[in-house]
């Protein structure tokens, strides 16, 4: 490990992880991914990147961009969100434009799988499972392992989830900001043959191809379901979420537990024909995913020294807005844009000036990301509210509706991805400048 350059740990291999590898790659900064599982896994559900993932994915790195594109499911059309009152009159009550072939998507595993066959392997540690964290004297991080094993680095980047171990490791065992907390909501979530879909929807309710009008959300009373075409039109992602009115907890702690079909019946029993109709294309047997975020008891800071968190790990929210796995991707951008950036100062550096260099970066990380990813933990749940009938002043009223989840997916979409780093680049310069060999 050279003393010209820095060396980075990445913990955890899910989309941030590995987003964050390959722009570190990119740039030509030493890193070292460690991964828990002894292969690169992810769920098979849907998920969806928003507009402002798909320009920091070009940013990060134009392959990782062309390979996203090449996975997805891409149109050339206008894309248009369409909100349903699914409980009575089952009819479109509003519609949000996105923009031009955007917030596409598919299975997180071909994603994963995809992306990562672009990291070179020499970089990859499996079955490693963080167990310790200790900023050395000399500054270096030593990192030790289930197995047994001990590692250093210069940089540690948490991007090991919603259940973080490097979060309870910078925080400490005892602070509630160490552990996610249940959002009273759960979701089932299914991908459904693009053939049995249509056979019980109809065409109207299953577009695919280049046709932009095929992404329904209907919203009710304490529930609503998603569903749009992934995995090249193949499938329909069905997504339902429903309030809970008993909260439960899995005696091992897991946010999982098996799940059924008539469950989900009962949920939407007084629905719309045409909703049942979903849970009719459901299979017997479903997981039932507890959702949990970070918003009860905040993460008061993303770093501590050379250690910091990125993604789930700093700012779990709930899926309700299709946003946690891009605000991740812009973690790894900023990250990756700084890092290569104090890569480029370290040389001819002694190792306090390095070390100092290092905690300068994390710290305008933390600058740059606390207030966008903290407000994203709300704005999820005042939008569940809003499509759950529950947020007192809107109601099941669709023209109060429209302009308030608006706002929030703009706030969201419309990030300059290019100023944001920019920014970020500046400003870790202006705090570096006075650190001297």
């Amino acid at each position: 490990m050279s003393s010209d350059h820095i060396h980075v740990a990445i913990i955890g291999g899910g989309i941030t992880g590995v987003i964050l590898a390959l722009g570190l790659q990119k740039r030509g900064v030493s890193y070292t991914l460690y991964e828990r599982a002894p292969a690169f896994t992810e769920i098979g559900a849907g998920i969806g990147f928003s507009p402002n993932a798909e320009r920091a994915l070009k940013v990060v790195d134009p392959e990782v961009y062309r390979i996203y594109k090449q996975v997805a499911s891409s149109t050339e059309t206008e894309e248009y969100f369409q909100w349903i009152d699914g409980y009575k009159t089952n009819k479109v009550e509003a519609r949000l434009l996105i923009g031009v072939d955007a917030f596409q998507g598919g299975r997180r595993s071909d994603f994963l799988e995809a992306w990562s066959g672009l990291i070179a392997k020499d970089n990859v540690k499996f079955s490693k499972e963080i167990t310790s964290l200790s900023e050395r004297g000399d500054g270096k991080v030593s990192l030790g392992f289930k197995d047994g094993t001990v590692e250093e680095a210069d940089v540690v980047i948490g991007c090991d989830g919603i259940n973080s171990r490097v979060r309870r490791l910078i925080l400490g065992d005892s602070n509630p900001a160490s552990y996610p907390s249940y959002t009273n909501k759960y979701c089932y979530r299914a991908l459904v043959p693009m053939d049995r879909a249509r056979a019980v929807l109809g065409a109207e309710r299953t577009k695919t191809g280049d046709n932009s009008m095929n992404r329904f959300m209907y919203n009710g009373p304490g529930a609503h379901s998603i569903t749009y075409p992934v995995a090249k039109d193949q499938f329909l992602n069905v997504l339902l979420v429903i309030s809970d009115p008993d909260p439960w907890r899995t005696e091992d702690g897991k946010h999982t537990a098996p799940g059924t079909k008539a469950d989900a019946v009962r949920a939407f029993a007084e629905w719309h024909p045409e909703v049942r109709a979903i849970m009719d294309l459901l299979p017997e047997k479903l997981q039932k995913w507890a959702i949990f975020d970070l918003f009860e008891n905040r993460v008061p800071h993303y770093h501590a020294g050379s250690v910091a968190i990125a993604g789930d790990a700093a700012h779990a929210a709930g899926p309700h807005l299709g946003s946690g796995a891009g605000f991740g991707i812009e973690d790894a951008l900023v990250l990756a844009s700084i890092l290569e950036a104090a890569d480029g100062k370290v040389k001819g550096k002694n190792q306090k000036a390095k070390v100092d260099l290092c905690h300068a970066a994390l710290e305008t990380y933390n600058s740059v990301r606390y207030d966008r990813t903290q407000w994203l933990i709300g704005a999820t749940r005042d939008a569940c509210s809003l499509f759950h009938w529950q947020d007192e002043k809107v109601g099941k009223d669709f023209d109060k509706f429209l302009p308030e989840i608006s706002r929030i997916f703009h706030q969201i979409w419309d990030n300059n991805i290019d100023q944001m780093v920019e920014g970020a680049v500046k400003e870790f310069d202006e705090a570096s400048d006075s650190i001297k060999a």
